[in-house]
Order: C-alpha cells, then sequence, then structure tokens
C-alpha cells in the first residue's frame, strides 16, 4: 500500500509567544545529544501487572502526560503502564516524581480453559495518554496479540477487544493532595468503540492492517496527542511499503459527543533504524502546532542483537495550513541506549532550557520506568 492516496488533515491553534520562541530554537539546530544524568527518583510505586492479587512495580511504562505548563511544578499527571487495567496519577516535580492513586478503566476478563476457568484479567495495553482542554485521555493499542504469544483464538479475541478504548478523564484539581497524589472527583468517559469503528470501516486505507497481529505489521497505536479538537493517535504499525509511518486523526466531539466523523490518516517518514527497516512511532506528543514524536522499530529486535545506538530518535513534525504536509519530520535527537532492552515508550516536555527543550523520557523494561532527562534543539 502506497501513500500517495492517502488525505492529510491537522487542526492548527493559536501558538504562545514562548512556544514560538522555543520552535525557533528547535528549528535552527541539528540534533543534540542525550542528557545523561541519573534517573529521576520515584516516590511510592508506579504499578504494573497483576501477579498472585497483588500489583506489582511497573516495568512496562508506555505513557504519561501533565496538565499544567512545561516549566511549571508540581504538575497533575496521568502515567500508563500497558499491563494494567488503568492509569495511575503521578505528581510531577522537578528532580522527582510522586505515584499516586490508580484509576481503573476496564474490568474485562477471560475465562481461561487451561487454568481451570478462573476469570484472569486482561489488561487494557494503554499505550499513550494526552492531556488538554482540562481533559486526559487514555488510548490502548488496539493491536492484536501475536499469535506466538496468545495462540487461543477466543483468547486473543477477548484480549484485542479489551484494549480497544479511547478513554476522556477529568480530575478536579482542588482535589488532589500535590503531596502524595491522592485525588478526589474524577469522571470518566469511554468512546464506546467509535474510533474503532472509524478504522475498521470497509474500504479504508487501513483496512488491510485492522486485527492484524504486529508481527505481521498490523494496526497498534503507541501514542496519543490532542489538539485544537482534534485527537491523533501514532500507529506503530503498520509501516506502509513507502516506508512511511502513519498518524490517524479523529474530532474529539465524534468520538465522544455522537458528532459526525471520520478518521484521517497521515503519513510521516521517520528514517530507518540501524538493520535497515523503516521506523514506526512509539510516542506522540502535541507541541506548540506541531508533534514531537519518539520514532522506533516496529518489531522489537532480537535478544542476542538488543537496542542499538540511533535505533529510537526523537522528530519534530510541523503542521502548515490544514494539513500536515508543511514540512518534513526533523530530527531532533538521536536517543543513547540505556539497556539492550529497554525501549523509549513516553515523552513528556519539561521545559525550555538555553539550547532548546529538556524533556522527560521513560521506559518500557525497568522498573518504574526509568525516567531520564534528555535535552535536545540547538546544540
Amino acid at each position: 500500500m502506497r501513500s500517495s492516496g492517502l488525505k492529510r488533515r491537522v487542526a492548527v491553534g493559536l501558538v504562545p509567544a514562548a512556544a514560538i520562541a522555543i520552535h525557533l530554537a528547535l528549528a535552527a539546530g541539528a540534533p543534540s545529544m542525550a542528557h545523561a544524568d541519573e534517573p529521576l527518583k520515584v516516590s511510592g510505586k508506579l504499578v504494573g501487572k497483576v501477579k498472585d492479587g497483588e500489583l506489582k512495580k511497573s516495568k512496562d511504562v508506555s505513557g504519561i502526560a501533565c496538565a499544567g505548563d512545561p516549566g511549571m511544578y508540581p504538575r497533575i499527571c496521568l502515567l500508563v503502564d500497558d499491563e494494567t487495567q488503568g492509569a495511575q496519577v503521578v505528581i510531577l516535580h522537578k528532580d522527582h516524581l510522586v505515584a499516586g492513586d490508580f484509576i481503573p478503566l476496564i474490568t474485562d476478563s477471560f475465562k481461561d480453559e487451561k487454568d481451570g476457568f478462573k476469570d484472569k484479567p486482561l489488561e487494557l495495553d494503554a499505550e499513550g495518554v494526552a492531556y488538554a482542554d482540562s481533559y486526559f485521555y487514555v488510548i490502548g493499542s488496539y493491536g492484536r496479540p501475536r499469535h506466538a504469544d496468545v495462540p487461543d483464538e477466543a483468547k486473543s479475541n477477548a484480549k484485542a477487544a479489551a484494549t480497544r478504548h479511547v478513554f476522556r478523564i477529568k480530575i478536579d484539581p482542588s482535589t488532589v493532595s500535590l503531596d502524595t497524589g491522592k485525588i478526589g472527583t474524577v469522571l470518566k468517559d469511554d468512546d464506546g468503540g467509535r474510533l474503532a469503528h472509524l478504522m475498521s470501516a470497509p474500504s479504508t486505507p487501513l483496512t488491510p492492517f485492522y486485527d492484524k497481529p504486529l508481527d505481521a505489521n498490523g494496526l497498534t497505536i503507541e501514542g496519543v496527542a490532542v489538539q485544537d479538537g482534534v485527537l491523533y493517535a501514532g500507529l506503530r504499525g503498520p509501516v506502509l511499503d513507502d516506508g512511511n509511518a502513519i498518524i490517524v486523526s479523529a474530532p474529539i466531539n465524534a468520538l465522544f459527543d455522537g458528532a459526525e466523523g471520520q478518521f484521517t490518516p497521515d503519513p510521516v517518514m521517520l528514517g530507518k533504524d540501524n538493520l535497515g527497516n523503516p521506523r514506526g512511532i512509539r510516542d506522540l506528543v502535541a507541541f506548540d502546532d506541531s508533534f514531537l514524536i519518539i520514532a522506533g522499530p516496529v518489531q522489537d529486535p532480537d535478544e542476542d542483537r538488543g537496542i542499538k545506538p540511533g535505533d529510537y530518535a526523537i522528530y519534530l513534525k510541523k503542521s502548515s495550513g490544514p494539513n500536515m504536509s508543511g514540512s518534513e519530520p526533523k530530527k531532533l535527537l538521536d536517543l543513547e541506549v540505556y539497556g539492550t532492552e529497554t525501549k523509549p515508550e513516553a515523552l513528556l516536555v519539561m521545559e525550555q532550557t538555553g539550547q532548546g527543550l529538556m524533556g522527560l523520557v521513560l521506559f518500557d523494561g525497568p522498573k518504574e520506568g526509568e525516567p531520564r532527562l534528555v535535552e535536545f534543539g540547538s546544540p
């Protein structure tokens, strides 16, 4: 499948003066090297999968977003681990994070014949978080499990269904303890499968890839951003025949408010990993009138090879006018290797620096995401 038939669309909003200054600094420079400080400390416990009835410490962080402006602390955030059934409140400080309350989002389970028909919880497989206009948005991967991982077709169907959600969450900031992350009032709204319906409709450009496993270049979401009333989802897969990754978008009011709308796929070229394979999207962040993207391998490398320098990178994709075709993505940073199985999965803008931006990257693999500061923009 080629990208020539894909429509392109993006919403462009008002740009604060500070954001323009940051953007100009980024546009001026070549890729910079990562900030090599020790990981930020986490107070409390970021939770992950359930084992023997207990929530274990997170090892699969996959997304984070915060209310408030970069450079202001503390900030109220939501973080997701793709092995859980919800999202966790996190309070972001300049030099540490505080793990707070867990917000359940699904209750899906499967009666596994191989385990005496016990009800076993199915994970949401949440892969992205965004914040805009007083709401957090949490999105599942929408992906189908690899057949080798889940050979049972009924269980595979159940796992796929559990992850096909977008949640809109409103947390009353006046009820949040900035010391502990304890929360009061929370309002939750599920899109009711509307995004899944739009993406799986017959004769769309992504129809051949929907409900296919990732190892067959199937559709898998790994990032979400919201900008000017439009939700954007970054796809890890598929990558098209011409090497383009894809960002899909749909109006928020079509997902949650019953308005008419359609999804739009937009191609984006993110270079290749060190094996020569085109990269997909591993996270997507709204920034100013653009997007920051973590680009990385569609398929994780074999254990005997591991992650190599240059497999993962941060790009900026600037929008121009009413669509996303105004400029090619600009590489801002080749990410260092922090471990052969430590995969960059979540990006957050912390603040402006003299060099451009200071970001926080969290990883799938190490305990509690091993949050690390990285600086990128002008050298």
